[in-house]
């Protein structure tokens, strides 16, 4: 840019002294083009820039009449139909002259006028990811505005679910305190199942929520996201003013914070665009009256399936196992999940009830089912030890019949006797027994006695308890005990390679 002092200079040594363009530059030190610039010599010299020919020139008829036609066809598509007819220059070179001759239209905007209570506007949110325990979850915000007011109803949730969708309603709706008249709505799947110009297929259970609250459910044109552009600036305002740079460690923390926020800072704006300066509370306890009242009962939203229980007395929802009673396996149950607790039904009957998680691959279990599970797998246990005890032991049938006639409880001498034929054996136990019934001890512990006495007199050493955990899953576990000759053997080997000179003569 030339120094306006530079170019006074210029103009005045060139049209009031006459001096010739190069003797002006020398004289104060630019380049000619500076000087003609500043005398601005291209109006009067009548020069007429040469225009130079491209490989585009041919076509650029035929881009013009398929633009006017098809004004938002990508140049992608244009370089195919043009290089089919023979273009040999590059698809850059087109790209850069559709940019300057594509039609742009230019539409024009109503400002929205709305009367209190008429219309809302609703709309999902996405707010990237959040971590709950092993899980990454999407972070989604249902928001709903009433258009009169701009008061505005926001909630976080873990999904986009129609369950998710409809309890949004429902919270909003209460918190507002009623219903406004219509609710406007992009073309969400949870809204519009089909659609086909005006013809709009509404989802059933939409049509549900609107015909139990009695407002008329609206969806904007197809992509005519203007026509809610209030929710639409409410979500911009949630991200700049409230969601950015904001601490906190759960969703339910996250809401606090949102429905603290919304009291104290959006509801203490001015109403956009009202001349009279009403702030958003106020004008929200005004159109509150023309709301239309709540219903007696909410509407039920929770996600209802029914769901088929396996071998195993645990139920999968949502990426987690949820344990249900040991005598309903193999049966058709019914799941319903709110928002924060899982129930089983079967029939009418609640057969369980959790908190629901949000994690994936958890085991959430009712202490009350596993403890049912262990007493039913130790009732079996019980029976299979006895008659373990009387096909490895041929007295111990004879010693089990003293018990049951002495009045002895059964399951602690199974228990104790199953334990020692693990310790020492079926020869040793059964001998043990006999000894025990011949001088009238029928117990446990007289066996245990006997079974040490007799280990003793061998100089045997005292065999270790094993400690199990107090989960009856492991407890109540039966291993079979494996022959250890294959270690015997390969411990010999090893010492043969250790020592050879020891066994060769």
């Amino acid at each position: 840019m030339i120094p306006p002092e530079l170019r006074a200079r210029i103009r005045r040594f060139f049209f009031v002294e006459h001096w010739r363009i190069g003797t002006i530059a020398t004289e104060l030190g630019v380049h000619p083009d500076t000087v003609r610039r500043a005398i601005e010599s291209e109006r009067f010299n009548g020069t007429v820039p040469k225009l130079r020919c491209t490989l585009l020139d041919p076509y650029r008829a035929f881009i013009a009449d398929v633009l006017e036609r098809h004004p938002r066809l990508r140049s992608t598509r244009l370089f195919e139909m043009i290089r089919d007819r023979g273009y040999q220059g590059s698809a850059v070179q087109l790209r850069r002259y559709v940019r300057t001759v594509r039609p742009r239209p230019r539409e024009a905007y109503l400002r929205l006028q709305t009367l209190p209570g008429e219309q809302g506007q609703v709309d999902w949110a996405n707010f990237g990811k959040i971590r709950v325990g092993n899980a990454s979850r999407n972070l989604s915000c249902f928001v709903l505005v009433l258009s009169w007011s701009r008061a505005m109803y926001a909630r976080f949730a873990l999904d986009q679910t129609l369950e998710s969708f409809l309890r949004g309603h429902l919270e909003a709706f209460r918190t507002m305190g009623g219903v406004p008249r219509s609710l406007l709505y992009d073309n969400l799947k949870c809204v519009v199942l089909e659609r086909v110009g005006d013809h709009i297929h509404f989802h059933p259970r939409l049509l549900d929520l609107a015909g139990h609250y009695h407002f008329a459910p609206k969806p904007c044109a197809v992509f005519r996201g203007n026509e809610k552009g209030r929710v639409e600036r409410a979500i911009q305002y949630l991200r700049t003013s409230f969601f950015a740079a904001r601490p906190f460690h759960s969703v339910t923390d996250l809401n606090v914070q949102l429905a603290a926020w919304i009291a104290s800072t959006a509801h203490a704006r001015k109403v956009p665009g009202d001349p009279t300066g009403r702030l958003v509370a106020d004008a929200l306890d005004e159109e509150r009256a023309r709301l239309l009242p709540l219903p007696e009962h909410d509407l039920e939203c929770d996600h209802l399936r029914p769901i088929a229980s396996g071998k195993t007395p645990y139920l999968r929802f949502d990426g987690n196992d949820y344990s249900i009673p040991h005598d309903r396996l193999r049966k058709v149950l019914t799941l319903i999940a709110s928002e924060h607790l899982v129930r089983i039904l079967d029939g009418t009957e609640e057969i369980a009830r959790h908190t629901r998680s949000y994690d994936r691959g958890e085991v959430i279990e009712d202490p009350a089912h596993l403890a049912a599970l262990a007493r039913e797998k130790r009732h079996a246990h019980e029976l299979r030890g006895r008659d373990l005890l009387r096909t490895t032991c041929p007295r111990a049938d004879a010693f089990i019949d003293a018990l049951a006639l002495r009045g002895e409880p059964l399951a602690g001498h199974t228990s104790r006797l199953l334990k020692l034929l693990d310790r020492y054996g079926s020869a040793e136990l059964d001998a043990s027994i006999d000894e025990a019934i011949s001088r009238g001890a029928i117990s446990a512990v007289s066996v245990a006695h006997i079974l040490d006495r007799r280990a003793r007199s061998r100089h045997e050493a005292p065999p270790l308890d094993v400690v199990l955990p107090d989960d009856p899953r492991v407890r109540d576990l039966r291993v079979t005990p494996h022959s250890l000759s294959n270690y015997d053997n390969l411990c010999s080997y090893h010492e043969t390679e250790e020592n050879p000179h020891e066994h060769t003569d």
